[in-house]
This record gives structure tokens, sequence and C-alpha cells, in this order.
């Protein structure tokens, strides 16, 4: 019998030269087979699954590996910049089983009194204000100005997050993903922000995400509700942002979308899905650990060792096997979503938001290009996200100034907005 493979050295993950070109690097390890050594911060090492079946098998396989990263973190430093993404909390990302469903039916339960026609509404009707700030100038950095602001206007209204903190949890959320100095940091100031938020509503319920996780049946502590929450915070604001984000560089920079900001074929749907496929917000993640030693896809595995899905590797991977490439836009069979039984629980909402903002902006600013070339843009460092640092991009000014006045009448006629996308 052959004895199972070793692997090669790690590579690194984080850094300049990964965000620049991660798919040269998907296609180094995927040299090695369907799994391959990787580092994610100086001295973080990791299992990095760069092959579609190999990843679908890891997702649902719950007898094997486990969601709960406790002794695998006994082994990381404290101030290890990763610890933030991948540290035990008392999550539906975290753990397995009984507990898992508990905590995830209360997620799944509180997102579904979300009713996608008042959501669609709230979205496009932020976007058009956060458009009208910007289109007579003529130019607009798009991530800066619109795509990280859009999502957390959202999480406003689902959570009843005072204005004066959104940019403090907008923050606490990118510096978690970064991975880099500052992360436990950035965290922890979303945890205390998150943390007030939920024993005002203990005290003082209102129509809000935060008020019915307090009420479900599930009987969340006020320290679970906390963690449910940042995930869901978390989870929901950095990928919306990068997938609007690498989503209008898709349609500004692909030849086939060339017509489109003009009403062509191609659409906001199609460039979405094709992103989802090629460039997914949320590239590397899924942390599982086996719970004893084995053997996986023709690699010894240890017990508690960290093991990552690599969404994008995957996905690209699967392409190639395939002979129609119109798979890209037409299929869903992609791993961005995840698979098993920890799958994105936010699919939908996160696909509304993103599809309206993009036409919301498409539709107001038909003659965007980029300005700079693609080669001047740039790209965050670390090893989970695929997101944008900047997009600039130049169009036609418009006169928005009647809409925006419009926009103000109908807000100032409704002071109920925390209630404005949640039914009851």
């Amino acid at each position: 019998m052959t004895p199972p493979r070793q692997p090669p050295q790690p590579l690194a993950l984080y850094g300049p030269d990964f965000a620049a070109d991660p798919q040269s690097h998907y296609r180094r390890l995927r040299e090695h087979g369907p799994l391959a050594p990787v580092r994610l911060a100086p001295g973080i090492d990791a299992l990095l699954v760069t092959d579609y079946q190999a990843a679908v098998d890891l997702l649902r396989d719950t007898h094997t590996f486990t969601k709960d990263p406790r002794a695998w973190q006994a082994t990381v430093p404290d101030d290890s910049p990763v610890l933030p993404m991948l540290s035990y909390r008392p999550t539906a990302l975290f753990s397995d089983g009984d507990v898992h469903a508990r905590y995830r039916d209360a997620i799944n339960d509180s997102l579904a009194l979300i009713e996608p026609h008042i959501l669609r509404a709230e979205v496009a009707r932020v976007a058009q204000r956060l458009i009208g700030e910007f289109a007579a100038a003529g130019s607009s950095d798009l991530i800066a100005q619109y795509a990280r602001r859009l999502p957390v206007h959202v999480f406003v209204t689902w959570f009843g997050v005072p204005p004066g903190d959104s940019e403090r949890i907008v923050n606490g959320i990118a510096g978690m993903f970064n991975s880099a100095e500052g992360a436990a940091t950035a965290y922890a100031d979303l945890v205390e922000a998150v943390t007030d938020l939920v024993a005002d509503r203990r005290a003082r319920p209102r129509r809000d995400l935060i008020s019915y996780l307090l009420a479900h049946p599930a009987n969340l502590d006020n320290d679970e509700t906390v963690r449910q929450i940042t995930l869901i915070m978390s989870a929901g604001h950095d990928p919306t942002t990068n997938l609007i984000g690498n989503a209008l560089l898709h349609m500004l920079t692909d030849a086939r979308y060339a017509d489109s900001l003009h009403g062509g074929a191609m659409t906001a749907h199609e460039a979405i899905n094709e992103v989802l496929w090629q460039d997914p917000p949320l590239a590397n993640f899924a942390a599982h650990y086996p719970r004893r030693d084995t053997d996986f896809h023709g690699l010894r595995l240890r017990a508690g060792q960290l093991l990552l899905v690599s969404y994008a590797a995957a996905n690209n991977q699967f392409v190639t096997r395939l002979s129609d490439p119109g798979v890209r836009s037409g299929a869903s069979a992609h791993l961005a979503w995840s698979a098993g039984p920890h799958r994105c629980p936010a699919k939908q909402p996160a696909l509304l938001i993103a599809m309206t903002a993009i036409e919301q902006l498409t539709s107001q600013l038909c003659d965007a290009e980029l300005d700079v070339p693609v080669s001047a843009l740039r790209w965050r460092p670390g090893p989970f996200h695929r997101a944008l640092v900047r997009l600039p991009v130049r169009f036609t000014p418009v006169d928005m100034t009647a809409e925006a006045i419009r926009q103000e009448a109908a807000e100032g006629a409704s002071d109920e907005s925390s209630a404005v996308s949640i039914s009851p």
C-alpha cells in the first residue's frame, strides 16, 4: 500500500502578492493535490482544500470533522491576527449537532422576518440617496462611497443600530477580515457596540432583529445573542460589500458587459453569479477540524488540525472540468455560499441587496467607466476575503437634487425606520 503523501512547505495567503493574484497561488497549491499547506499569518498554518469534490466532502461530513476550534485554538498564540475570524464563540459557526441547530434556528427564524419586497424597497431608497451624494461630481470611489456604505444602512434598519455607531461596526468587521495587526481590537470593539445594543433591547424591546432574537424560543442569553448578531453582521456586511464591488468591477471590465450599463442583455444577476464562481467575496473559510487522526483524499490528517475550504479555488477547478463555459452564469453549483449544514443562511437577503444596489447604480450612471487602469487597482490583503481597496470610476455628472429632496421627504414621513424591512 502506498503511504499517504507528505505535504510541501506552506504557501503564504497573506500580504500583497497573494492579494494581487490569488489564482496563481491556487494553481501552485493544486499541483500538490486536493489539499495543500498554507500559512494564514506568521506561525499559523492550515491545510487548504482547493479541489471541488474534496471541498463538498469536507463540508458535508459532520462525523469525521467538527466545527469546534477549541482544541486547535489552544495551540495558537493569543495575539494571533487570525483568531478574531477563527476562535471559538458560542455561535452557529463554531458548533455542531443540537447546539448548532439551536443557534441556527434562532438565526433562520429571525432572518425569515425580513420581507423581500420591503428589503428591496429599502435598499433602493438608500442606494438613491448614496448615489445622489456623488452623482453631480462625475467621479466616485464606488467602494468607499457606495458598496461599503449601503449594507451598513440596511443593518441600521435591521438591528436598530444608532447611526453614530454604524461606522464603528463597519470598522470592527473590516478589521476582523483583514486579519492583520489590530484585528483583535477591532473585533472587541464590535462586540462592545453590540453588547450595548443587546442590553438596551433586553430592557426596552423594539421591532428589530435584536429584540426578535432575544424573544426567540431558543432562549439565548445576552452573550449568545451578542455572538449571533456579530456573526450575522460580519458575515453579512464585508462579503456583501465585496460582492457589490467585485460584480461592478466585472461589469466595468468584461467586454460582454460593454453595453450592459446602457441596458444591454447581460444583467446584474449574471454578473453576480459569475463573480460568485470566479472571484467570491469570501474566498477561503469554512474552518473544520478532524475529530481523530484520519486519511482524507490521500493525505493523513491529525486530530484538531485546521482545514479551510478555498471556495475560489474549488469553484475555478470545477469550471475547468466542464465543456460548457456558460455554466458560470447559469449554474448554481458554486460553493460561494458554502454547503452542508453550515451553508450560509442569509443567501437570499445578500443576493437581493447586491442585485438591487447594482441595478440602481447602473440605471443612474449608465456611462460609468474605470478611472484608472485595471492594473492600478489594489486588493485588501488577508487570507479570507477578496476585497477591493478602491473602485474609482468616472461618468457624466447627473443632477439628482430633485430626487434627493423627494427621498428626504419620504424618509421624514416615517419615524419607524427600524421596522422598515422587518415584518411582525
